[in-house]
């Protein structure tokens, strides 16, 4: 019990202090971003460029998957193609810059870089390969509402009020990896764990995948937890294939989603996900 108590207090320490200084500071960069010129190069570039902008419109604008729906709404809403639109509803969740810069800290940059590759890269082929497929023919005809471009300040007080109001959205997230991870640590044997979830059991990698998505734990949550897991003996690609399905699409998101998408869509939706979250799995583990 000590053990589990020093160990949540040393993570959960690490993470305050990287998740304040390193929200603090992307906040206050964010002020700079252009958010209005973004999304008129996403209607008028080349599919390619849009997509490859979307990456990057996703890495800016860091929501959960549910946080993503009301922008994709907006984006439908302004004739912004819809493979692009797509490759943005798949990256936006998995490439938050916070917890991509606490990911760097706590798994290395080598593991972060590849992740960014692997889930980057798929997000941009299966969102141009729905569109492909005609998938855009299942989007129903919505309305927007309840939502509004936001225009940030150049300020050090928006840059803390953005943070604060992470610190009250994340953050709590972040903490409650930290315990599950310092519970397993503290309690659950390594020896358990590497026995039954390392080595070079390959199937092990769809069937997390597969788990991930009615777990819904957000991405904040799985990178302590993603942590000990390794540290205890998990292989890394069980792990990856979790942490990128859980965070990627999730029951809540999908009740949202289907009041903009037909069934088939919905479908085509989950299984992009589980192709995304299993591919990246076996990435890691092959390498």
């Amino acid at each position: 019990m000590k053990e589990t108590v020093i160990s949540f207090s040393m993570i959960a320490l690490q993470l305050t202090v990287l998740f304040i200084g390193i929200s603090f500071l992307l906040n206050f960069l964010q002020s700079y971003i252009p958010y209005e010129r973004i999304e008129n190069k996403l209607k008028q570039s080349h599919p390619i460029l849009a997509s490859v902008i979307a990456l990057f419109f996703a890495f800016l604008t860091p929501f959960c998957s549910c946080s993503t729906i009301p922008v994709i709404i907006n984006l439908l809403k302004n004739n912004v193609r819809f493979g692009v639109v797509m490759v943005f509803l798949f990256a936006s969740p998995v490439l938050d810059p916070t917890i991509l810069s606490i990911m760097t800290v706590i798994m290395g940059w080598k593991v972060t870089m590849i992740y960014i590759l692997i889930t980057s890269s798929l997000s941009l082929i299966i969102g141009l390969l729905l569109e492909k497929l005609g998938c855009e023919r299942y989007v129903k005809q919505v309305m927007m509402s309840g939502y509004e471009q936001s225009n940030k300040a150049f300020s050090f007080k928006a840059a803390w009020l953005e943070t604060w109001q992470l610190m009250k959205t994340v953050y709590p997230y972040l903490l409650i990896g930290a315990a599950i991870g310092a519970v397993i640590h503290g309690l659950v044997p390594a020896e358990f764990i590497s026995n039954y979830f390392g080595g070079d059991a390959w199937w092990l990698i769809p069937l997390a995948a597969i788990v991930g998505i009615p777990l819904y734990i957000r991405l904040s949550s799985m990178i302590p937890l993603s942590h000990i897991l390794i540290m205890n003996g998990m292989a890394i690609g069980p792990v990856m294939a979790m942490m990128i399905s859980s965070s990627g699409a999730s029951l809540p998101e999908l009740v949202l989603l289907k009041s903009i998408f037909k069934k088939q869509l919905i479908v085509a939706f989950v299984l992009s996900v589980l192709s995304m979250s299993t591919i990246s799995g076996f990435v890691f583990y092959f390498i």
